[in-house]
């Protein structure tokens, strides 16, 4: 074997190597058919190093800069690591000169991969000019090799983390509940019939005769998660919310609205002491006709975040 160091910019060892590489390389026909065919990106296929799946990728146009041609290695699956995971890596990226039957390699420092970064390498693998003059035996016959090999340093996991996703262009849903019978109602609670409202199922409770701090003297309305357990635990859900009571004469609803967080462990959000049951029970204000009312909901979803 023989290695040559050529040079160390920025921490990148460029060097001479007649060893091939020894976990994957990947033979370009036609190289120059990728830019014409507007191939930004060539993703090789997995090979495993390490314990871990990867793949080579190259950039023929290059990536961030001009004139260069940019390579890099992915992280090709990572489904099956633990939460928070990061894994500690060098690598080597090979091109092989095919007039002396040796190999450019290019290494870089140690580097951390993980969710939000699963790809390291070099803008500036080599030269477009370089690569193409044919002394260099890069480029031949329009063909080329190039070659990587992955060394694991360590893996660790940070524990849970978490990734908050907001809507741009939040949609609003609407359910009505006609409640019937109120006189006869169970004075404890009721609820509406779930409805959907974006990824999930939501429903209205109603206390008849309060609850809490309102109990016996004010109508409690609350919005909640129908089916608290499709939201994961730890996760949330960013809504706001509108209840409002209906007048049927006169068109002054009585409406309460709030912006609230839901999740498993937190699945509802209203008001104990929502309207005073003096002011439900007048006839003239509308709002309980012919022993029954209405409550509409309207929901809106502007995030969520996820424990990942």
């Amino acid at each position: 074997m023989a290695i040559v160091a050529l040079n160390d910019q920025d921490g990148v060892l460029r060097s001479i190597s007649d060893l091939p590489p020894t976990h994957y390389t990947v033979r370009i026909k036609s190289f120059s058919l990728l830019t014409k065919n507007n191939i930004e990106k060539y993703y090789s296929g997995e090979f495993e190093a390490g314990g871990y799946k990867w793949k080579l990728v190259i950039c023929p146009d290059g990536k961030n800069v001009k004139e260069y041609i940019s390579v890099y290695i992915a992280m090709a699956e990572t489904t099956s690591l633990r939460p928070g995971w990061e894994v500690f890596a060098t690598f080597k990226l090979f091109l092989l000169d095919q007039n002396k039957d040796n190999f450019l390699t290019v290494e870089g420092k140690c580097r951390r991969f993980h969710g939000m970064k699963l790809e390291w390498g070099f803008d500036k693998f080599i030269h477009n000019k370089a690569f193409s003059d044919a002394v260099n035996g890069y480029l031949v016959e329009d063909s080329c090799v190039f070659g990587a090999e992955v060394f694991i340093h360590k893996e660790t996991s940070k524990g849970k983390s978490e990734c908050l996703s907001m809507i741009k262009e939040a949609i609003t849903y609407k359910h009505t509940w006609k409640v019937e019978e109120f006189w006869k109602l169970d004075q404890l609670s009721q609820e509406s019939r779930a409805f959907n409202g974006g990824d999930y199922k939501w429903k209205i409770l109603m206390y008849p005769n309060g609850k809490g701090n309102g109990t016996g003297t004010h109508l409690s309305l609350y919005v909640a998660l129908a089916e608290p357990a499709s939201v994961s635990p730890g996760s949330k859900v960013l809504v706001e919310f509108t209840l409002r009571v209906l007048d049927l004469i006169n068109g002054r609803h009585i409406s309460g609205k709030v912006t609230r967080w839901f999740g498993a462990s937190d699945p509802e959000s209203g008001w104990s002491r929502y309207i005073t049951l003096d002011y439900l029970y007048l006839p003239k204000n509308g709002l309980l006709t012919k022993d029954s009312c209405s409550v509409e909901a309207e929901i809106t979803i502007h995030g969520v975040a996820n424990v990942v």
